[in-house]
């Protein structure tokens, strides 16, 4: 069993992705003897302001608009269960588990930084929720970003005080329920801990944790993509010459113009980039070759070829920042009021922002558009391996050496071109809309969770329109191979790309049923088993 430990400042995108994905009972979480201070010294502070009676945001008023409404202290306990019954009004399907659970370890661990006034109990609670597997139910739709996420986290703080509902053990169970079989009780809400638990960021962090690995992962499947259709269509690798690039240093695109050159190391299936003619390699519909001085001169590649270097890398750069951002963000603390003490030990509880948004919407947002963008690239080369007149014959129409008859791999660019439209569509900025909420109190709002949902969908479209271009990319490679000879190599990186999709696809010499391909190249990226193969290959 792997033990995290949380003390608010140092969990990492993986280790949520870990605990993300890892099975209950799997991963024990703890806090370390110094965030258990922390808490505990915040904690006394709630009390000792309660005490004294003094008016404080969210401990002794009301939230929002109500904040100029002065609680009782007999009414305080009911004031923290009051906001989470009150909050938990989202909508639409539920968040995977998944994310469910990053979504919850984020949040411990911000209150584990020590300003936010829970109790030490309440906090080893919900850390002993996640660890046992008590998942509560929480819709997607219905968070702002604004007071951080405050109906998904009402949602989850549910389950914790026995209401609402949670998936245990593969069942869907009330909250109550679902804490009894996992050996746990509800918690009494005390002053303050009923708005530690729902204002924050944590369902955007944990969502952005769980999409910055998967975009790394895609994008660098991307390269291999069009590495292996450069290869197909008998392309120059010219263009990715490291004097090219140190002339216009930008860092993601010299990275990855390194990245190509040592995936296509050692490959006879590109040509040099001099006045060269395509009579080695072109495939005329007929099968026949043409005379070579009817083949055209190439010096370069079209620009989705040509510049893979800079459109990729620039989309490798907004994944890079999303990634800063988010590490950022899983420790800090994001809730309001917070806690803090002077030089003599003197606790203050000061009013804030640190709950909204914008930090990972804009992130978010920005991370689409490189997403997408690496769809559109993945289209335009998709396009020209299956059109004979863009690839100037290099290699049959529609892949298939029978068209007409055959319509070989036609229909499969616009499975791609749909999903590149689709994208296109998706990738508005969430975070250039608001509308003001609580009486025009929270009068500007960041649609975070909007922009993550956004990112993911167009990350999920995304690796379907690679998933089609490794099978056409390979389709090429074939028929490259009839006219090279069997001796013809690919490149280091780009060979154990084709190989894992052979095992999976085979060459199609006719129609074919073709989904259950398109499934199979897809588990192949999703499950990061292409990217594990190649970066094996290049070690």
């Amino acid at each position: 069993m792997r033990t995290i430990e949380l003390d608010g400042e140092s969990l990492t995108i993986e280790d949520v992705v870990m605990v993300a994905r890892a099975a209950p009972g799997t991963v024990a979480l703890r806090l370390t003897d110094e965030a258990q201070g922390k808490v505990q010294r915040a904690r006394e502070a709630v009390e000792h302001f309660v005490a004294r009676g003094d008016v404080i945001y969210g401990i002794t008023t009301g939230f929002g608009a109500f904040q100029d409404k002065v609680i009782p202290p007999d009414q305080v306990r009911q004031l923290q269960r009051n906001i989470l019954m009150s909050h938990a009004v989202g909508v639409g399907e539920p968040f995977s588990t998944e994310v469910v659970r990053a979504m919850m370890l984020v949040r411990a661990n911000t209150l584990a930084k020590g300003h936010s006034g829970i109790r030490l109990t309440t906090l080893q609670t919900l850390l002993a929720m996640l660890e046992r597997g008590v998942h509560p139910v929480v819709p997607t739709q219905g968070s702002l970003g604004a007071s951080g996420d405050l109906a998904p986290l009402a949602h989850m703080a549910l389950v914790l005080i026995g209401e609402g509902e949670a998936d245990y053990e593969g069942e869907r169970l009330p909250g109550r329920e679902a804490l009894r079989r996992a050996g746990l009780e509800p918690v009494t809400l005390e002053a303050k801990e009923g708005l530690a638990l729902t204002n924050g960021t944590a369902l955007m962090a944990g969502l952005g944790a769980l999409l910055v690995v998967e975009a790394e992962r895609t994008a660098r499947v991307a390269d291999i993509a069009g590495c292996l259709s450069l290869e197909a269509l008998y392309g120059t690798t010219v263009a990715f010459d490291p004097r090219i690039h140190a002339a216009r240093p930008h860092p993601r695109q010299v990275e990855c113009a390194e990245r190509l050159r040592r995936l296509l190391a050692g490959s006879t299936f590109v040509r040099d980039g001099q006045l060269v003619t395509h009579h080695a390699s072109r495939i005329t519909p007929g099968g026949s070759r043409p005379r070579s001085d009817e083949a055209p001169r190439d010096p370069q590649d079209a620009y989705t070829l040509r510049c893979i270097p800079q459109v990729h890398g620039a989309c490798h750069d907004a994944i890079k920042y999303a990634r800063w951002v988010v590490d950022i963000e899983l420790n800090s603390a994001t809730d309001n009021p917070l806690i803090f003490f002077d030089d003599e030990g003197r606790p203050e509880c000061l009013s804030g922002g640190n709950f909204h948004g914008e930090p990972l919407a804009i992130a978010f947002d920005y991370l689409s558009l490189a997403l997408t963008e690496l769809g559109n690239m993945a289209e335009r080369r998709l396009t020209r391996l299956t059109d004979g007149s863009s690839n100037r014959h290099v290699l049959p129409d529609f892949l298939t050496r029978h068209g007409g008859l055959n319509s070989g791999f036609m229909l499969t660019q616009y499975t791609a071109a749909a999903l590149a439209s689709e994208n296109k569509a998706l990738v508005h900025p969430a975070s250039a809309d608001t509308i003001p909420t609580s009486a025009n109190m929270e009068d500007h709002v960041s649609n975070g969770p909007a922009a993550a949902r956004q990112a993911r969908r167009i990350l999920r479209n995304l690796n379907y329109i690679l998933a089609i271009e490794l099978l056409a990319a390979a389709q090429g490679i074939d028929f490259r191979r009839q006219v090279l000879g069997a001796q013809a190599r690919l490149g280091q990186g780009t060979a154990a790309a084709y190989q894992l999709v052979r095992q999976r696809v085979p060459f199609l010499e006719r129609d074919a049923i073709m989904y259950p391909y398109i499934e199979a190249v897809h588990d192949l990226v999703v499950s990061g088993e292409l990217v594990a193969a190649v970066e094996a290959a290049l070690a």
